[in-house]
């Protein structure tokens, strides 16, 4: 576990990073689509800080605030991002397609419940002591191949943690419109146990995935934490169909950064501010003096 410092920090940078993407995709430096992570950060850094080093994480699209909570660096993802040859896969993944130590992402949200089952299986018979997490959207239980990998995993009493992250918007679908009865009860069909939580609250996000993920270590059985959470941004850039109004409602009240910062003293947020906004200049300014790979490094 990490301390409320460090988890403001840690969501703190998420927040920065995300927030120059979005201003430099105006510019013209980055090119495709990303989707941000603004508002979700307490989920990142709320299960990744309970993680070990042996530990394996799934992510899916919207991957930027996972991989900079499990401390990759913002030279490298903003350089991937860029396509140049310092990026985390030396420009070849883009925004979406990330491998950095024992973290993997993918844009087929679907199709990464299925990976991750079989990474924890892998673990499982390695004897490793690993737990594999896999992070999801609300739109991904609409994919058959989610309940298949579920009824795998419940059998073979894998060790796998499925945390969906639940914004209730799946790009501009309504989760009520999308969605019928009750995601726990989708799990617990299966014999895997649901927790549900419904706050931007990190350290309350981090107390419970601690637990979590100690008991689905300790008895090898896979459970699902479901984070009833707020995108603040547009699902890629510029497509979001919320109002105004709305949107500043859910800020007002659910903004992970205004609640945990709430509990700092103003000279610790100051520090941190500065701290990590040079951290941004510095990583964005030194990616976009990298080179691009050669012909030969593209192959």
């Amino acid at each position: 576990m990490v301390d409320k410092k460090q988890l403001y920090h840690c969501m703190y940078r998420i927040r920065r990073f995300e927030e120059a993407v979005l201003d430099e995709f105006k510019r013209g430096v980055f090119s495709g689509t990303t989707h941000t992570y603004i508002g979700q950060e307490a989920n990142a850094a709320g299960v990744i800080g309970c993680l070990q080093e042996q530990d394996v994480i799934v992510t899916n699209h919207r991957c930027h605030g996972h991989f900079l909570a499990y401390g990759g660096g913002m030279r490298a993802l903003f350089a991937e991002l860029m396509g140049k040859a310092t990026g985390v896969c030396a420009g070849r993944g883009g925004s979406q397609h990330l491998h950095y130590r024992n973290l993997y992402s993918n844009g087929v949200q679907g199709g990464i419940v299925p990976i991750a089952a079989g990474m924890a299986l892998a673990e499982k018979r390695k004897g490793s002591g690993a737990v594999t997490v896999v992070f999801i959207g609300d739109g991904t239980l609409g994919q058959g191949v989610v309940y298949e990998s579920m009824n795998m995993a419940s059998l073979w009493s894998l060790p796998l943690l499925v945390v969906v992250e639940n914004n209730h918007i799946a790009q501009t679908t309504p989760t009520t419109s999308a969605l019928a009865g009750s995601i726990p009860a989708r799990f617990e069909a299966f014999g895997i146990r649901a927790t549900e939580l419904d706050n931007s609250d990190a350290a309350t996000i981090q107390n419970a995935a601690e637990k979590i993920i100690s008991e689905v270590r300790s008895a090898s059985r896979p459970q699902a934490l479901i984070l009833n959470t707020v995108r603040f941004a547009a699902h890629s850039k510029g497509d979001d169909t919320r109002g105004a109004v709305e949107m500043d409602k859910l800020k007002a009240a659910r903004d992970p950064l205004k609640i945990l910062g709430a509990r700092l003293a103003a000279a610790e947020l100051d520090t941190i501010h500065r701290e990590i906004d040079d951290e941004v200049q510095a990583a964005f300014q030194t990616a976009l003096a990298d080179p691009l790979p050669t012909l030969e490094e593209t192959r």
